[in-house]
Order: structure tokens, then sequence, then C-alpha cells
């Protein structure tokens, strides 16, 4: 019986199904109407959501999730990564919100959200993830738990075609120590992939079926490579980047993508429900250059938030509603 269930293991391994899991749902709170924590976990749950991503260490949320199983990406705020470069503020940090909590399936710490090269805060980011590593490593999490950052795609000064993607001459020197510390550590690198604003920002250029899913045939080609769609494009433009940069395998986890449903062009609930319904599906699969891969992806967001700050779309990237009524007919598995 063993060697056949060996066989089959291989079978599954070389049809590149082991990394296929359900899609994870970043959940922000910036509402004044939302639903409990525990009633989030609960509706989790029961949409076979298996993963979720909170932007800081919510004490109610990491309560909620004890005993749930849900894998978390647990964020710092940029406002606070200057105090995680003393090594004590780290080490108090993960006791606090890691290690004082032994029932939540922590998976990746995303130190800092789409930080830029010209930021205040980007001169903290790297020391922040090493002081916050080492307190893991001291709790002998390591190997539970990654240490990463989230980035944009603004950091790329080319991403066309996907074959020249390369940072900008200024991100290079913030990205690529960052690069090496993920490399070297094993921990995969977080990006924020919008093919919304790459196509609200470029409409003469990028279609807007190329932006959904929904192009009838191939759009791009670069090369053998071929491109019908434009989230695989900035997939690959970064991955191009980190060839560049020196890491041709480092992993990507698609810390959030998602499309508003109101507030601007292109911003209605069929084009918001056909690109979530289709990137569900698609990501199961993997990108040209990295084909049979399934890309770890988190969608942006739970629940349309009503105190967001910026333009209007930013309030309504929701799956759900506030009331917890799915918002499109899309399955999470």
């Amino acid at each position: 019986m063993a060697p056949m269930l060996l066989l089959i293991g291989f079978l599954i391994a070389g049809l590149g199904l082991t990394g296929a899991q359900s899609v994870g749902v970043c959940y922000g709170k910036n509402g004044n109407n939302l639903p409990t924590d525990g009633e989030v976990v609960d509706l989790y749950k029961s949409n076979g959501i298996g993963s979720m991503r909170i932007y800081d260490p919510d004490q109610t949320t990491l309560n909620a999730l004890k005993g749930s199983n849900i894998e978390l990406i647990i964020g710092i705020l940029n406002n606070n990564l200057q105090a995680l470069t003393d090594a004590t503020a780290a080490t108090n940090w993960v006791q606090n919100n890691i290690r004082n909590y032994p029932d939540v399936k922590f998976k990746y710490i995303a130190v800092g959200n789409e930080v830029h090269p010209g930021d205040a805060e980007a001169q903290f980011v790297l020391p922040a993830m090493q002081n916050i590593h080492n307190a893991i490593v001291a709790a002998n999490l390591q190997n539970q738990i990654k240490v990463s950052t989230a980035i944009d795609t603004t950091l790329l000064g080319n991403s066309y075609p996907p074959s020249a993607g390369s940072f900008s001459a200024a991100a290079n020197s913030y990205i690529s120590p960052i690069i090496n510390f993920l490399v070297s550590n094993g921990a995969p690198l977080l990006a924020n992939i919008y093919p919304y604003f790459s196509y609200t920002n470029n409409p003469q250029d990028i279609s807007l079926p190329y932006a959904l899913f929904t192009s009838p045939g191939v759009v791009v080609t670069d090369g053998s490579l071929q491109y019908q769609n434009l989230f695989d494009a900035l997939l690959d433009s970064l991955y191009s980047a980190l060839e560049k940069a020196g890491a041709p395998n480092l992993q990507i986890v698609v810390s959030e993508s998602g499309w508003p449903s109101e507030g601007d062009t292109a911003a209605t609930v069929a084009n918001a429900g056909t690109y979530y319904k289709n990137l569900i599906n698609h990501v199961k699969g993997g990108t040209p250059k990295k084909s049979g891969q399934a890309i770890e992806t988190y969608l942006f967001a739970m629940f349309d938030e009503n105190l967001k700050t910026g333009s209007e779309i930013e309030k309504h990237f929701g799956v759900f509603s506030p009331n917890k009524q799915p918002k499109y007919q899309i399955s999470f598995g």
C-alpha cells in the first residue's frame, strides 16, 4: 500500500497540485457598521476561507481566531516600524502578539505595507524585519512563521513586457537588502497586485477584458510566453525584477488583489464580481513564467469599509457587505 501512496504523491506533485488551496481574504476594520470579530471568523469558516490578512495586531481579532485553524498574515503598521528598530521592543511585540496566542495559526508577519523608497519609514523597514525575525528565532518559531513586508508594483521602473520587469533606480537600493534578507531566511515577498489601478491609469493602452481575465485570446506575446490577462503580466514583471536583483527563486505571495464595485471608472458590481471569480479560478494554475505553481493569493477585502480615507472607491472593495451578505456569487475554494 505504501508504495502506491508514494506513487500517488509523486503524481500529485508532478501535476503541480501540492500548492492548491483556497484563497485568503484581507480583513480590514475601517468601518462603523461591521460585524463582530467572532461573527467575522464564523463567516470565514462557513465560506471555506482558510486564510486571513489583518493589518495590525488587534487583540479582539486574535482572540476570535483562537482555535479556528485559519492561517494568518499579521501586519505591523508603518507608523510602528521605527519603534521596532529597538530589539527589546521587537521581542516584546512578538511576546505580546505572537507567543501569547499559541492557538492562532500565524503564517507571515508583514512588517510594513506599501512603504515606498522616499517615505520616512523606508529606513526602518529592514531593521524592524531583522529584529522581529530574531525574536521569532528566539521563540523557535522560524519554521512556522516567516517575516516579510508587503510592496506594491510602483517599485517597478519597467513592467512591459513582463520579461523586462525591473525595479526603479530609486527602489533598487531600498528593496535589494530586503530581498537578500528574504532569500536568506526562506521567506516570500508579499506583493499587492491591482490590475484595476493599472487599467484605470492607462486605459488607452490596456483593455478592460485584459484586466478582468476575459480576453478571448493572447494579448501580449513576450518571447515564448503569452499573456491573456494583466494580473499574470504584473506578477511576472515582479518575478523578472527579482531575477535581475539576483533572487530568481524568491516566491511571491499576492497579499492583496481586488476590484471596487463603485466610486470611479469601471468600478461596477458586474466588473468586480467578474474579477474576483476569475482571479480565484486563475491563481490555482500559476503565471506563464511559473506555470503549474498555484499562487498564494489574498483578496482585498472582506467588507466594504465606510470609514476608509482617500478616493470613494477605497470604500467599495468588499466581497461581503457589512450585513454579512455576499456581494457576488463566488466560491472561495
